[in-house]
């Protein structure tokens, strides 16, 4: 499984809006932090936004800020509104499933298992699970270092 970029940089925006909590952020700064567009960032806050993770404040002395606590923020729900699509192989696709072993395959079967494990491991683990006062420091350290550059 792949995660997309979409589902990186939400985890990223989060990360950075629990890292600063005192006010707003811009797009462009963590943008900056990050060397990631701000274009697609945009539509990373808008999708978070809709969901309820953030709040978007526009105008000139808007930004981002976070919607909910950092301890209120499940990172198997952050995933699922994030990813596309779910399908591991092709049969998990009821529209796109051309496999002729479908009806005697037990493989989806273990690899759904795995999947609502693994949705499951993260639906255990919150935004503020990690953002231990260490991984702050660390974090903090990094994006200074990268504005700096």
């Amino acid at each position: 499984m792949h995660l997309t970029y979409h589902t990186d940089y939400s985890l990223r925006l989060l990360m950075y809006l629990s890292v600063h909590q005192e006010g707003l952020v811009s797009t462009t700064e963590v943008s900056s932090a990050y060397g990631i567009s701000k274009n697609h960032l945009v539509r990373v806050a808008q999708t978070l936004a809709r969901n309820g993770f953030v709040k978007i404040i526009p105008g000139r002395y808007g930004g981002i800020k976070l919607a909910r606590t950092p301890k209120e923020i499940s990172l198997g729900e952050v995933i699922r509104i994030t990813e596309v699509d779910f399908h591991l192989v092709e049969c998990f696709d009821k529209n796109q499933n051309v496999c002729p072993i479908t009806p005697i395959c037990s493989l989806k079967n273990f690899l759904q298992e795995a999947m609502d494990a693994f949705l499951k491991t993260l639906d255990g683990y919150t935004l503020m699970d990690l953002m231990t006062d260490e991984t702050k420091n660390t974090f903090n350290q990094y994006v200074n270092f990268r504005q700096n550059k």
